[in-house]
């Protein structure tokens, strides 16, 4: 409703103030929700962007398109929607929401109920949402854990909006890392069998190559070295790779995150596939031989140097597979592809534009995330890891400590672009003090509000809200309003941010409003029930909010 109302205030003040700038181009008028509510519920800066044009004060300027922004609203018949519009100092101009718009809050959200924030605004476009996508050399750290929670959420925020977004996992099945991963667990292997190798330092070192070289001899049958190694690398590289791909599938089902597609560099970028793509760019002369190199004109793009794609011993680098899979993304029809991406791949970023720009893409059509790393402390002391020397917490011992709910929700409380600072010990707290519990406690409010009715054999009404005058309800009902306009701006930012810091808000306000009014009245039955109306809409929102992060609605803590 806020949505639709907001949009209405931008093209009624449009189309009343184009008359005065007389044939000049009109600065566009932009709407936004005051970070202070006595501000209002809109405030518009046209007044401030149009001084320099029409070459007087702000305030002025102000006034006057004030006035006649008045008579346009009633023009349009939008006075039973918006009950003020003053100016505030330096140049601004706010809109007060009339009690009809509050009611009309209310009547959507419990219509709408599980769909209230939904909307067609992605018209069914078709994006691509790759994350995690972890090499397959061991079990999920924090980092990859932050990252399906961001992903996972994006995705589902996408397509409540209209979008037709789809999860992708890339699996680097290929390449040096995998060699070194068959090799580590082979030597585990021979030692198991009692002949002992010396274990180079850039093999993986973590107790699971043990688990896994256990689990290959058994698999095997494997009694002696001599049969050991009468088996092919490629056999120990396919077993770790498989082994290792379900373990990492078990612990994104277990923390909620499931994927609509399993890409395998093996399967798109193999030799044929990597010729064919080379042929193209070749033909558009985007590629160029050097000292028996083939080079990428990166450059070209905006990149700060140009870019090897083969070597001179005729070995491809990790940027040609790269561009293949790609080049196959937008090939299945996306039309845009959010890629996201740990802090070590910030430098990647503008080759790869590059890349898809050379294959016929605009620019923004890949976005790609750079999702900071996530500190882990215990007691107030940080957590080392080390992911190559298996020193480090993976997903499932985070899990197991804090839960899943506290887990995706702690690892979505800062932008993406921020390092994460994650408290074990509060996460696993059951007070105010921890957000996940304070969000969730409030939904579980809701339900003994309405067990408490119940017995007093009061009810919620649907219509109406003529009693809900206190400032508590007022300031709730506009937090509800504001939940459709939080899910366009995650869209806009590529952030689930927004949505977790707008819960908590309303988690705060909807507490206040609970310790400050009393809802069940039997005394006064008309405005408990529409209180209770206001109660089921909280539900609603926070619910509609918590399923969109992955994170559960209790009824009951």
């Amino acid at each position: 409703m806020l949505i639709r109302l907001r949009q209405k205030i931008i093209e009624t003040t449009q189309k009343s103030l184009k008359s005065f700038f007389d044939g000049q181009t009109m600065p566009l008028v932009e709407v936004e929700v005051p970070a202070d509510k006595t501000h209002g519920d809109f405030s518009t800066n046209i007044a401030l962007k149009s001084t320099k044009l029409l070459k007087r004060p702000p305030l002025e300027v102000a006034a006057t398109f004030c006035d006649a922004i008045r008579a346009g609203f009633q023009k349009a018949g939008m006075n039973d929607k918006i009950a003020k519009i003053e100016v505030l100092k330096p140049g601004f101009i706010n809109f007060y929401l009339s009690p009809v718009s509050l009611c009309d809050i209310l009547e959507q959200t419990l219509r709408d109920k599980e769909n209230y924030g939904k909307s067609d605004f992605g018209k069914s476009r078709k994006i691509n949402i790759e994350f995690v996508s972890a090499n397959p050399t061991g079990p999920l750290s924090v980092a990859h854990a932050r990252q399906a929670a961001v992903g996972d959420a994006l995705a589902n925020i996408f397509n409540f909006i209209g979008f037709s977004a789809t999860k992708e996992y890339y699996v680097n099945d290929e390449g040096n890392q995998i060699n070194i991963l068959g090799n580590s667990v082979y030597l585990r292997a021979l030692e198991r069998l009692g002949q002992k190798e010396e274990f180079p330092e850039d093999c993986y070192q973590g107790q699971y190559i043990y688990e896994m070289a256990d689990v290959y001899l058994a698999g095997k049958k494997i009694k002696t070295v001599q049969q050991l190694q009468a088996l092919s690398q490629e056999d120990i590289r396919q077993f770790a790779v498989g082994y290792l791909m379900t373990v990492i599938k078990d612990e994104l089902k277990d923390f909620g995150v499931t994927f609509d597609v399993w890409s395998h560099q093996s399967k798109i970028a193999g030799e044929d596939q990597i010729k064919k793509t080379l042929s193209e760019l070749q033909s558009k002369r985007h590629i160029y031989e050097k000292e028996g190199a083939l080079w990428f004109n990166t450059t070209q793009y905006g990149d700060d140097k140009d870019r090897v794609v083969r070597k001179s011993d005729g070995s491809y680098t990790y940027f040609m597979p790269d561009i293949v899979y790609h080049q196959d993304k937008f090939r299945r029809g996306f039309e845009k592809v959010f890629n996201l991406w740990g802090p070590d791949h910030h430098g990647y970023i503008q080759r790869l534009s590059a890349a898809i720009q050379s294959l016929g893409q605009p620019k923004e059509a890949l976005h790609v995330l750079i999702v900071q790393l996530a500190t882990l402390y215990r007691d107030g002391q940080e957590i080392q890891m080390s992911t190559r020397r298996g020193q480090y917490i993976t997903l499932r011992e985070v899990i197991e400590e804090v839960g899943v709910d506290a887990a995706r929700f702690f690892f979505l409380m800062r932008l993406v672009e921020a390092h994460l600072d994650f408290d074990l010990a509060l996460a696993k707290k059951e007070t105010p003090e921890n957000p996940v519990y304070y969000i969730q406690y409030a939904h579980a409010r809701t339900y003994s509000v309405e067990a408490k009715a119940k017995e007093v054999n009061l009810s919620a009404k649907a219509t109406g809200f003529k009693n809900l005058q206190e400032a508590e309800e007022v300031d709730l009902i506009k937090k509800i309003g504001h939940f459709p306009m939080i899910l366009l701006f995650c869209w806009r930012q590529a952030d689930v941010f927004a949505l977790v810091n707008y819960l908590q808000e309303l988690a705060a306000v909807f507490h206040r409003f609970y310790d400050r009014q009393r809802v069940v009245d039997v005394e006064k039955p008309e405005l408990s029930a529409e209180r209770l109306a206001l109660i089921n809409a909280s539900r609603i929102v926070i619910a509609n909010g918590l399923r969109l992060l992955g994170v559960s609605s209790p009824q009951k803590m």
